[in-house]
């Protein structure tokens, strides 16, 4: 268990000190199964994968958590299909076309119909509360799901007042920065992609690179260009490898051989002390990460609730 993608928020230590009773708060809001007429369920896993079982996991300060869906697999191309097949018969039936609200009531009725027997996917979206430093950590790179799952905790606690990051010096002007003088901060190494942009915003040209020297001439003419970054590889103290998006979500994460060999080192006797023992390794290690984007762009506490 050793995250992929990070989306972040922040919330203040007057927030972090309501989340004691948190196991207790998700439990009223644990996944079920879909209804037979239900199109999608939402609730809290164990971080386990199973439905049964504890919410939460508690090490170094930070919280796990595992949100859940489970989704019916209705595709529209089944149900359009099956529906047309209805509708020419139907209109052979009565002899004239058939009208647009008997249309949408026939689609209701095949859904209906064809709900109770679709598969349901479940999928559950992993993060993390880190109460000691105020971070809360989805392992995606959706902007979409992270909100999702915020809105979960929201749901669950009553309020859950965390805050998209906002940054006090502009990502895209720091990172550009870094590559245009080829200098990066203390620990900071580049990685072999990025992603360029005309500083206009996101309408003009695009320049993506990958598997390529940063440093390299070809890079440098881009930004000679006018170019700036909005996507740059970088690696993190030798252990950790990510890219870094203007909007501060990190994709592609990746711990790297030297996290792996201590974590193989170690020789967990269930699959729960197998879980503790990455997580309170993953926890820390980011924990360092998330001081320096702080430190770069300018990430305060919120200190109000």
């Amino acid at each position: 268990m050793l995250f992929r993608n990070l989306s972040l928020f922040r919330f203040s230590p007057a927030v972090a000190a309501t989340l004691g009773e948190l196991e207790t708060a998700l439990d009223a809001h644990r996944l079920r199964p879909c209804g037979p007429l239900e199109l999608a369920t939402h609730g809290f896993v164990s971080p386990l994968g199973r439905l049964q079982g504890a919410l939460t996991r508690t090490l170094q300060g930070c919280v796990l958590f595992s949100a859940g869906n489970e989704d019916k697999l209705l595709p529209a191309v089944v149900i359009n299909a099956e529906l047309g097949r209805r509708i020419q018969a139907r209109a052979e039936e009565l002899g004239r076309p058939v009208g647009g609200r008997e249309r949408k009531r026939m689609k209701q009725e095949l859904v209906d119909e064809l709900l109770p027997r679709a598969f349901a996917r479940p999928s559950q979206l992993p993060g993390y509360l880190d109460l000691a430093q105020g971070w809360a950590v989805l392992d995606t790179a959706s902007r979409k799901a992270a909100e999702a799952a915020i809105s979960g905790l929201r749901e669950a606690l009553g309020s859950f007042p965390a805050l998209p990051l906002a940054a006090e010096r502009a990502p895209r002007l720091v990172m550009t920065e870094w590559l245009t003088a080829r200098r990066l901060p203390e620990g900071l190494e580049l990685g072999d992609e990025c992603e360029l942009r005309e500083a206009t915003g996101n309408a003009g040209a695009i320049a993506r690179c990958r598997r390529q020297a940063l440093d390299a001439d070809e890079v440098q003419e881009h930004l000679r260009a006018g170019k700036q970054v909005a996507q740059l590889g970088l690696v993190f103290d030798g252990r950790i490898a990510f890219v870094l998006g203007e909007d501060l979500v990190l994709r592609r994460l990746k711990f790297l051989d030297v996290i792996q060999e201590e974590l193989n080192q170690q020789a967990p006797d269930s699959a729960e002390a197998e879980l503790d023992a990455r997580f309170a390794l993953m926890a820390l290690e980011l924990r360092r990460v998330f001081d320096k984007l702080d430190t770069w762009f300018g990430l305060p506490r919120p200190q109000d609730a």
